[in-house]
């Protein structure tokens, strides 16, 4: 798995662009700033976007490219983030440390994706937010029309709003829509696609 994505990143060029998801940049200003896990940060556009705010930033990825990549970008825009390699099954943080999670784009195997979930839900404090946007089961249709869109092309490894609400179950729903988009981040996510958006609140009790 590492190989494609230190492929994909080892060029010049960043893969998605240096600027951050739309919708995160649109959510992520809304809550006061605290320690943010960002899951699958690739090269670190959101990561990055999240320390200028003032964010503490543990990004982390399959690849050791995206990583030095995001060490550039976070270079160029003087902030600094932590930035960790590994496959997340390996990984160990600690339970309620984080205070926000950014989850865009990280698409995991469909025999694991409710386990990184509740993995990633032991990381953030009660009270915490999540913010997300995946591709959504829908948008495999448009993918067939044009691959350069991006995403998995797994239909299993894509989202439902049900599998969001049933992995996200003790959240307070801020906004949960499945929305048509048209997508452009760099090379990899350029075109019409299908997404799921989520802001939930983890809730105290």
């Amino acid at each position: 798995m590492n190989q494609k994505w230190d492929e994909r990143y080892k060029g010049n060029e960043f893969a998605y662009g240096k600027e951050p998801n739309l919708f995160f940049k649109e959510w992520l200003p809304k809550f006061e700033h605290g320690a943010i896990l960002m899951p699958a940060d690739g090269e670190g556009r959101n990561g990055v976007f999240a320390a200028q705010l003032g964010w503490q930033v543990t990004s982390f990825d399959f690849s050791a490219e995206g990583r030095s990549k995001a060490q550039q970008l976070a270079g160029e825009q003087h902030v600094a983030l932590e930035y960790i390699v590994g496959d997340f099954e390996q990984l160990h943080f600690e339970k309620n440390v984080f205070d926000a999670i950014g989850f865009i784009y990280a698409h995991f195997p469909a025999e694991k994706k409710s386990i990184f979930h509740r993995k990633l839900d032991d990381t953030l404090k009660p009270g915490g937010i999540i913010i997300l946007e995946v591709f959504s089961k829908g948008h495999l249709h448009f993918k067939e029309l044009d691959p350069k869109v991006g995403g998995p092309e797994e239909i299993d490894m894509l989202y439902s709003k049900a599998e969001i609400t049933a992995d996200f179950a003790n959240y307070e729903i801020l906004l949960l829509e499945e929305e048509e988009v048209l997508l452009n981040e760099g090379k990899f996510h350029n075109g019409k696609g299908s997404v799921i958006r989520f802001v939930g609140k983890k809730r105290t009790t």
